[in-house]
């Protein structure tokens, strides 16, 4: 399945690059460059976009990760892949019939009171949703996967892996600033539910438990999972995109829009784990001013560590601290030999005071935070991997949001949920395995630093105590400059050596 995956990734690929080439031969036959710049431009990201959707899932959400990248990618470019989508040709229902036989059994018809096949609800590269009717009478979703969609991902993801050790050997260089192996195995470890539906399902009940502590959230019931195969309650609601402007009152717009935020926030810092693509389309407001989070096929999880540092790096977005917003990105990422951390601190700080109080109808948090990850870029500081799915989440969750309640303010959204965030994490913090991870950790470092003690007294009998001193601590470094050599002072058989003895035996009582 790989080559054969490959074959067809290259066959689309060039048959794009042919098209390209021909774009612009016919652009300099034309002479007339100034407005012809602005038309290539639109016909190639036109192209780019095309051409993903051709390729299938694994590439689409990919282009929709680049869209929010721009230490990566053109304006231009970015504003067309925004618009990927999962719109997929819509296939009779007798092509889902075998599936759903080989899932569910050779009674699969049983289960069902009622099937609505002429028209499917939606239908996307992976997989065909229909409205139905269970056995016991509730209305229902029936998500069916595309034959061969699971081989067919995993083939994809063979094929980028072996281009993104293609990248990493052509481009070392760049690849230090920006991990593609590790970004690209971000995608595909929160991609895995779009190929099994048991771990959509699973997904979709960790969610119903979290959205317990808002009113107005919802996330549908599973009523039966196989992996290729998802039933679950049906809802009946309008794309938060499309609801009218008398649909809902104020009071409710706004509720609505600060508990999305808030039950986002609480999946990033609290349980870990979150939707990775919450665009208009996968939340569904009902008339009673509830809105339905659905399809958790893409699904995001960060750990302990990074969720700490991101919250510490978000409060001090709200509090207008560039200064700390600049430490705790670092600490996501990591350094590289010819950073300026120094220049980047300054760049947030010179932009992060528009970022303070400013409404969704003044700041696009999702553009906010990925505008960051170009200043780290070009400042020589590695973005973490994790960023393009939060980012991408981010942004979604607040473009969505935008559309019901453009007033909302991120600082407010953030205040808002703080105090219960805080109490998670410190019930976390001084819970039993947590506990136990700590005390672990004093012990080995216990046990650790008796044996390096014991060494460090064996060199220094011995005369072999030495110290390395370096000079030239934060200077910027640039990806040809070498850096002074160190300094290094032998302490031998010295004075300063026989002192240190001294001073050692007499702490140890020696």
């Amino acid at each position: 399945m790989p080559a054969g995956r490959a074959s067809r990734t290259i066959k689309i690929a060039s048959r794009s690059a042919a098209n390209e080439a021909t774009r612009s031969l016919r652009a300099r036959l034309a002479r007339s460059q100034a407005p012809v710049d602005g038309l290539r431009q639109q016909e190639r990201a036109k192209a780019l976009r095309s051409m993903l959707e051709d390729l299938g899932p694994i590439y689409i959400k990919l282009g929709q990760l680049l869209a929010t990248r721009p230490d990566i990618m053109p304006q231009y470019l970015m504003d067309e892949l925004a618009n990927l989508n999962d719109q997929a040709r819509i296939d009779p229902f007798s092509v889902f019939e075998p599936v759903i036989e080989a899932e569910l059994g050779g009674h699969w018809r049983s289960c069902f009171q009622e099937i609505n096949t002429e028209r499917p609800l939606g239908a996307a590269s992976v997989a065909q949703v229909y409205r139905a009717v269970w056995n016991d009478g509730r209305p229902c979703v029936l998500k069916v996967q595309r034959p061969g969609t699971s081989a067919a991902m995993l083939g994809d993801m063979a094929v980028l892996r072996k281009i993104a050790g293609l990248i990493h050997r052509a481009a070392p260089h760049l690849c230090e600033v920006i991990d593609v192996k590790s970004m690209m195995e971000v995608v595909f470890t929160a991609m895995e539910a779009e190929a099994d539906f048991t771990r959509e399902a699973r997904n979709m009940k960790d969610a119903r438990k979290a959205a317990r502590n808002f009113k107005r959230i919802k996330v549908p019931k599973v009523i039966e999972a196989t992996p290729r195969v998802l039933v679950q309650s049906f809802v009946d609601g309008t794309p938060i995109n499309r609801v009218k402007d008398d649909d809902l009152t104020d009071k409710q717009r706004k509720e609505i829009a600060y508990q999305l935020m808030g039950f986002m926030f609480r999946g990033y810092f609290v349980d870990r784990a979150f939707h990775a693509d919450p665009h208009p389309g996968n939340i569904l407001v009902d008339q009673n001013g509830k809105a339905h989070v659905i399809d958790w096929g893409m699904y995001g999880k960060i750990d302990r560590n990074a969720s700490l540092i991101l919250l510490k790096g978000l409060v001090g977005m709200a509090r207008g601290d560039g200064a700390a917003l600049a430490r705790d990105w670092i600490k996501l990422g990591s350094l590289t030999p010819w950073s300026n951390s120094t220049r980047f601190a300054n760049d947030v700080s010179n932009t992060i005071p528009y970022w303070a109080n400013a409404t969704l109808e003044e700041l696009n948090l999702g553009v906010a935070l990925m505008s960051i990850a170009r200043y780290s870029t070009q400042r020589g500081i590695q973005v973490s991997p994790l960023i393009s799915l939060i980012g991408k989440s981010m942004g979604n969750i607040e473009g969505s949001v935008r559309f019901l309640y453009p007033k909302l303010k991120f600082d407010k959204a953030l205040s808002r949920v703080m105090n219960d965030i805080a109490r998670e994490i410190l019930a976390d913090s001084l819970g039993v395995d947590h506990g136990m991870h700590m005390l672990l950790d004093f012990v080995y470092s216990f046990n650790n630093s008796s044996s390096q003690m014991q060494s460090v007294l064996g060199d220094v009998t011995t005369g072999q105590l030495g110290l390395n001193v370096r000079t030239n601590l934060g200077d910027p470094l640039g990806p040809r400059r070498r850096q002074r050599l160190k300094h290094h002072v032998s302490l031998g058989s010295t004075a300063a050596a026989a002192t240190a003895e001294t001073l050692i035996r007499r702490t140890l009582g020696g």
